[in-house]
């Protein structure tokens, strides 16, 4: 289970249309942006995090639905696609295990510590722990291959309408 098996060329390739035309309409160049996507995809997995409730021992409500949990999984794969593009990773990934371990708390926090690795070193070797890391979340959040990809297509399109309509 997971994304290790989808296509991931193809979803750079997507995300690649997509960052190229984002960059162009705001006037920045790929180099200047990495901390900005690297806070985006922090912020992006808090909001995963906060749609799963698995840290929230104070409340009763239940996680969000499986597609607004889905949605919010797809935006941090769009930036950590994103971010394997800035250095040219898009060629050279290969989905390793993941080192997730423990409840989905636990998981979440691991996967923080990761991107702060990836971060520090922007090496492959962490980018390539971080894509797996989060792939990894798939299985513990019991999302399938065709509905990570599908999650992922839909939310690309939805981007590429916002920029149309000037979000």
């Amino acid at each position: 289970m997971g994304v290790a098996v989808m296509d991931l060329l193809k979803l750079f390739s997507l995300q690649r249309v997509l960052d190229e035309r984002i960059e162009s309409a705001h006037h920045v160049q790929p180099e200047e942006i990495f901390e900005k996507k690297l806070l985006a995809l922090l912020v992006e997995i808090g909001e995963l995090a906060n749609e799963t409730r698995c840290f929230k021992f104070w409340s009763t409500k239940p996680p969000a639905a499986k597609e607004r949990i889905l949605d919010e999984y797809a935006d941090g794969l769009h930036f950590i696609l994103s971010l394997g593009l800035l250095p040219g990773y898009e060629n050279q990934v290969k989905i390793g295990p993941s080192i997730l371990t423990g409840d989905l708390t636990a998981q979440f926090t691991q996967l923080y510590r990761v991107v702060h690795a990836f971060k520090e070193t922007r090496s492959l070797a962490d980018y390539q722990l971080l894509l797996s890391c989060y792939v990894g979340l798939t299985k513990a959040l019991g999302f399938t291959e065709a509905e990570t990809e599908a999650a992922y297509l839909l939310k690309n399109e939805v981007n590429h309408e916002r920029q149309e309509s000037g979000y």
